[in-house]
C-alpha cells in the first residue's frame, strides 16, 4: 500500500515496490513552475450569496438555505463570503443581519461582507446592520474606473475621488472595514488607477479590490496589474493594504486567471460555487479549491466540497452539468474498455491513489470519490465482470459475455435497472434452455 505525502502522491510502497510520485508521474506542471504564494496563507472570498445571485437565471434563496451553504463555506476553511446588498431593499437587510448573527451565534470562523456602491445612503444600512450584530461587516464598496465606463455614465476623475472619498472616509468613521472595489480595473487607465488607490489608502481603506468586471483579461494582464499594483503600494510604504482579486469568465479564462493573481501576489481572490453569477459567470471557487488542493496549497479538508456544490446548485436552481468536474455526475465514471482496465488493475494492486489516478488527474477519494465503471458500446469483457463482481454476482464468463454482446448492440451506456433486465432475461433463457 502506498503512503502519501501532503498532497496526497506516493512516496513509499506500490505494488510492494519502493517508488515515489516523480516516478510514476511526470509534473510537467512543475518544470520552472511559479507557483502562487505559500508564504502565506491563501485567503478565499465566496460571492456566491452576492454576485452569484446576479444571475439572470438562478434563484435567491431563503434564509435557511443561504445558512446551510455559509455553513459549509466555514467547514471547507472559505474565511470571508459577501452576504448580499443591504441598500438594495428590506429583504436584503433583513438576511444580512439574520447571517450574521448565526455566524456569530455558532462561533463560525466565516467573515461576512456586503456590497454597496460608494454613496454614503447605501453604505449607511450596512454600519446599522454591524450595530445591530454586534460583529464586523467588512463594506465592498464598488466604482466603475475604466474610461469606457466613464463614458456611459457621464463621469470624470474628479468624480470618482469625490465620490469615493465620501464613502471611504464614511466607512472609516463608522469603523466600517473598508474594501474600495475598482469595476473593470482590467481596462482601467493606470493612470486613473493611481489616483484612485493612492486617495483610497490615505483615506484608510484596508484593501483594493481589481475586478475583471467584463471577463477582459488574460492571465499576462493579470500579472501586469498586479505587479503594478503592489509596486504602487509599495511605493506608497502601505505594503499592508491588502490587495484582492474579483474575476468573471466571459473567455472562459477566469479560473487560469485567479491563479495567476495568487501567482501575482494578490492576498484574497474572489469565487462562486459553480461560476455562477452575472452573464457568465464567476471564477467558480470549488475548482479553484480543487486546483489549489492538487497543487498543495490548501490544507483544509475537502471531503465537503461536493456537497457544498449540490446545496448550492439545488439552492439557487442551477444544475450541474454531467462533464461538470469533480461534482458531475460523469466526473469519475467510465464505460470505456481501455480506461476501466487499467482502473481495475490499479485497484487490483491494492492501492487506493494508483486506482484514483491512473485515469484521472483528481483523486476522487480526497474529495469523497470513487471510481465508478459501466458498461456501454465501448467497453471491454473487465468492465461488465467488474459491474457483476461489485453487486454480489458469482462470476459467470457465459453471462458476462452475452451482456456485453447486448451493451455493443446499443448506442450509450446502460443504466443499472437495464442490464439488471438484461442479467433477467439472461436467467431466463437459460432455465429455458436447460429444460429444453
Amino acid at each position: 500500500m502506498a503512503k502519501h505525502n501532503g498532497i496526497g502522491t506516493p512516496n513509499g510502497k506500490v505494488a510492494g515496490q519502493e517508488l515515489t510520485f516523480g516516478e510514476l508521474v511526470h509534473d510537467w506542471n512543475q518544470v520552472d513552475a511559479v507557483t502562487p504564494v505559500a508564504q502565506k496563507p491563501i485567503q478565499l472570498f465566496d460571492e456566491t450569496l452576492r454576485d452569484g445571485l446576479h444571475s439572470p437565471s438562478v434563484i435567491d434563496p431563503p434564509l435557511e438555505k443561504k445558512l446551510e451553504l455559509l455553513d459549509l463555506m466555514d467547514e471547507l476553511g472559505i474565511g470571508h463570503a459577501d452576504v448580499g446588498l443591504p441598500g438594495a431593499g428590506a429583504r436584503q437587510r433583513s438576511d444580512v443581519l439574520a447571517i450574521a448573527r448565526h455566524l456569530k451565534h455558532n462561533n463560525r470562523t466565516l467573515r461576512p461582507a456586503v456590497a454597496c456602491r460608494t454613496v454614503v445612503s447605501d453604505i449607511a444600512p450596512a454600519a446599522e446592520l454591524q450595530q445591530q450584530a454586534g460583529m464586523p461587516i467588512e463594506v465592498y464598496a464598488f466604482i466603475g474606473s475604466s474610461p469606457i465606463r466613464q463614458l456611459a455614465e457621464g463621469w470624470d476623475v474628479d468624480h470618482l475621488l469625490a465620490t469615493s472619498e465620501a464613502a471611504i472616509a464614511f466607512c472609516v468613521k463608522e469603523k466600517l472595514p473598508v474594501v474600495f472595489v475598482t469595476e473593470d480595473t482590467t481596462r482601467s487607465h493606470p493612470a486613473t488607477l493611481d489616483r484612485l488607490f493612492r486617495h483610497a489608502v490615505e483615506l484608510g481603506a484596508d484593501a483594493l479590490c481589481l475586478c475583471d468586471t467584463v471577463g477582459w483579461a488574460t492571465p499576462d494582464g493579470v500579472d501586469q496589474l498586479l505587479r503594478w499594483t503592489r509596486s504602487l503600494l509599495r511605493g506608497l510604504d502601505a505594503e499592508k493594504v491588502r490587495v484582492e482579486w474579483h474575476g468573471h469568465n466571459d473567455r472562459g479564462l477566469a479560473l487560469a486567471n485567479t491563479l495567476q493573481a495568487l501567482r501575482s501576489g494578490a492576498d484574497r481572490v474572489h469565487g462562486c460555487a459553480l461560476g455562477i453569477g452575472e452573464r457568465v459567470g464567476n471564477t467558480p471557487m470549488d475548482l479553484l479549491l480543487l486546483n489549489l488542493k492538487l497543487l498543495g496549497l490548501y490544507p483544509h479538508d475537502l471531503t465537503q466540497l461536493v456537497r457544498y456544490v449540490r446545496t448550492a446548485s439545488a439552492a439557487c436552481g442551477v444544475p450541474i452539468p454531467r462533464n461538470y468536474p469533480l461534482s458531475g455526475d460523469d466526473a469519475f465514471r467510465t464505460a470505456t474498455g481501455v480506461h476501466a482496465s487499467a482502473i481495475i488493475k490499479a485497484e487490483a494492486l491494492g492501492d487506493r491513489w494508483l486506482a484514483d489516478s491512473v485515469y484521472s488527474g483528481v483523486p476522487a477519494s480526497w474529495f469523497g470519490k470513487e471510481q465508478v465503471i459501466e458498461i456501454g458500446p465501448m467497453s471491454g469483457l473487465s468492465n461488465v465482470n467488474y459491474w457483476l463482481k461489485r453487486r454480489g454476482y458469482a462470476p459467470d464468463e457465459a453471462l458476462a459475455k452475452a451482456l456485453l454482446q447486448r451493451a455493443k448492440e446499443g448506442n450509450r451506456t446502460l443504466s443499472e435497472d437495464e442490464v439488471l433486465q438484461l442479467i433477467e432475461a439472461e436467467g431466463k433463457r437459460g432455465a429455458a434452455a436447460t429444460r429444453a
